[in-house]
Order: C-alpha cells, then structure tokens, then sequence
C-alpha cells in the first residue's frame, strides 16, 4: 500500500480511496453487529429512505474493535501521524430504492458536548439533542474523515461526488461555485474499502439509480484540544 501516494492525493486533491482496507468476512461481521444490534434507542433513526445510526460507535459499542483493525490502525499512523482520535461517528444505510441525494456542501460544524459563548466559535446548531458547532478554521483543516464502504458503490447508488482541491479554499458558499469551470469526479469505493476526506472537501451525494443498497460508516477523527468550557461529545 503506497501511503505516500494517499498523503499526497489527500494534500493536494483533498481525499484518497484506499481499497481492500476489511476482507469481506470482516465485512460481514460489521455488518451482523449493525443487524443483531437493539434499534428501539434514541440514536437509530429509520424511515423508508433511510437507516442510520448517530454516535454509532457509542450505540453498537462491540462493533470497535471490528472497526479498529490492526490494518486500519497501521495505516492511518502511517498515513496521518500519532495524536488523532475519533470525534463523531454515524452509520447510513441508503436502501436500494432511495431517492434522496445531498447537495453539495463542505462539513463544517463538530459535535461538542455542550454550548458556550467562545471567540472563535459558532455558528451553533441543536440537532436530535446534540449541540454542533463551526469550530476555527485550524481545526477543520488538520481533522479528517473516513468513510467506510460495506458495498460496492458508485455513482449509481450514491458515491460521494467531490471537487479536489476545494479544501486548500477555506470556507465556500455552495452557492458561488462555477460548475462550469471546476470538475467534479465520483469517489467510487469497492466494499470493504474506505475514502479519507478532509471536512472542507466540497462533496455531493446523487439519488440511488441501480436498485443496490449503500451503507457507509462515516467517522471523524481529530487531534485537536477545543477552547476551555466545551469538549468533544464523541471523544474515543
């Protein structure tokens, strides 16, 4: 696995797509860990077009250690460094025939555990019981997120849509981008593999069109210590 290559693309492209990360045995033992799990609790949230899990590393609390591969383990410090941690984590499950899709955006809020009146922080958001806020800029530069793929997925059935690049761009008004002169590319994942993004990539999400399900286990990670008053609602 060349991480040299990964750490450039995510330098200068914003993301790289790392296959061949979870066998797919592993892959299905995550996935009977979702299945087995008790969805009656707050945290689970199922409509018609859509399953998902917030905290979902606190929710299905066995599915760690499936997750958290020696693998995985070992490429991310070689990849990103020592000093991250997880910082929030959700699982989508977008069935075969969902319709919805995502418009184009940039991630820019964090989970904490609480509000406060910080410099530098804000705006603020409540949301199913759980305060977000846009946090400084530093902070959403040097955080990144992967996005583990449980199948196949392309633009068929909802792969991310990226523009590389417009993480080095700071903060961007979806409404101000010129799609005529940047291009878009679709982040197709094998399952079993991941993306690693930065929160300020501009990504889109398109309806499902293939009749294939798209579950994805998205989680952040940080290295970041947030202003005296306030914490990571997720830390792990």
């Amino acid at each position: 696995m060349d991480v040299t290559q990964h750490q450039y693309k995510i330098a200068n492209d914003g993301f790289t797509v790392v296959n061949d990360i979870y066998t797919d045995a592993e892959v299905n033992n995550i996935l009977k860990a979702i299945e087995s799990a008790d969805k009656t609790g707050p945290l689970f949230r199922q409509t018609d077009d859509l399953f998902a899990i917030r905290q979902f590393l606190k929710a299905i609390p066995s599915v760690s250690s499936l997750i958290f591969t020696d693998k995985l383990n070992l490429f991310l410090k070689q990849l990103l460094g020592d000093g991250y941690f997880a910082v929030k984590s959700i699982y989508f499950d977008k069935p075969a025939l969902s319709n919805w899709f995502v418009a184009w955006h940039q991630d820019l809020t964090i989970s904490v555990d609480k509000k406060a009146e910080i410099g530098g922080y804000g705006p603020w958001t409540v949301k199913h019981n759980q305060f977000a806020v846009q946090p400084p800029l530093g902070i959403l530069e040097d955080n990144f997120t992967i996005r583990v793929h449980l199948d196949d997925t392309d633009e068929g059935n909802g792969a991310l849509k990226v523009i590389p690049g417009s993480h080095l761009k700071g903060v961007i008004r979806p409404e101000t981008i010129d799609h005529e002169s940047v291009t878009s590319i679709s982040c197709n994942v094998s399952a079993g593999g991941m993306m690693v993004m930065k929160p300020l990539l501009m990504h889109a999400s398109g309806r499902t069109s293939n009749n294939k399900k798209r579950r994805v286990m998205h989680i952040e990670f940080s290295r970041a210590e947030l202003a005296e008053g306030i914490d990571w609602a997720e830390k792990a």
